[in-house]
């Protein structure tokens, strides 16, 4: 890929990691292209405003028109009834797929989650060929949004990274972040290796910074040339200090999950 990308699609930029990466992502591309369904402000210098429900497949498809690459972050971040899910993270990300098929994007940035592999216990560490074990809706969908991209890379050559994210905040709060904290900067590297190496087929990468104790291995995404600097330990003191400690039986103690392997079940809508 060209060091510049022409046009370069972020979903789901209105979002919290949206908001983090709108100004990150503006100087990698001639033209960044915003969507979502909540407010977006107003157009910088080099943006394109256009705000779309993923379940839309016509708007879909209007969205993907001339885009180069897309970093999708659109979709429900949290656990709950399906409907919901279904629409944003399901039918959703069927959408963006088929539309790139059909608009030719070469390559797509789909921020899966750690949640995919939930239900292992956090005494494991995984790799990208661990057994898919979600922990809830959200998910499932995040399962399904790999299947996806999976198929439309053997099918069509469709290039996806598959960004297990952890948990991208300014800083952990609690035990388990200790091992999932993704920082910002960590995060933008990411992206930017990924969207920049020559080739990434279809790559599962865990998103999370240089923690200790690790629960993932990234060795089969090492071609992306990422290697995370920041780390949760500065933290280590002012999580101990603050947060509320479960015992040790808690599930949300025992699964990597953490606390979406206790939730719902949840009312269909």
């Amino acid at each position: 890929m060209s060091n510049k990308i022409n046009r370069l699609l972020l979903t789901g930029a209105a979002g919290g990691l949206g908001k983090v990466l709108r100004p990150r992502l503006a100087p990698l591309a001639n033209k960044l292209r915003l969507s979502d369904v909540a407010n977006l402000g107003d157009a910088g210098p080099n943006e394109e405003l256009m705000p779309c429900d993923l379940g839309d497949f016509d708007a879909m498809l209007t969205l993907l028109d001339g885009v180069d690459s897309v970093v999708h972050l659109g979709g429900m971040s949290i656990d709950g009834a399906f409907e919901p899910i279904l629409n944003a993270n399901i039918r959703g990300v069927y959408n963006l797929y088929e539309a790139a098929r059909l608009k030719g994007t070469k390559r797509i940035l789909f921020a899966s989650s750690n949640h995919v592999v939930g239900f292992h216990k956090q005494s494991e560490r995984l790799d990208a060929d661990a057994l898919l074990r979600p922990d809830g809706n959200y998910g499932i969908s995040k399962v399904f949004g790999e299947a996806a991209s999976r198929f439309y890379f053997d099918r069509y050559g469709i290039e996806t990274v598959c960004m297990r994210i952890g948990s991208s905040y300014p800083k952990p709060i609690d035990r388990r972040m200790m091992s999932t904290w993704l920082s910002f900067d960590d995060l933008t590297n990411l992206v930017t290796c990924a969207l920049h190496a020559p080739e990434v087929g279809h790559t599962i990468v865990y998103g999370a910074s240089d923690n200790t104790p690790s629960w993932w291995d990234n060795s089969k995404a090492a071609h992306l040339g990422w290697t995370p600097k920041d780390s949760s330990e500065p933290f280590r003191a002012e999580m101990e200090a603050s947060a509320v400690h479960l015992p040790a039986d808690d599930l949300a103690m025992q699964y990597q999950g953490g606390g979406f392997v206790k939730l719902g079940p949840f009312p269909h809508k």
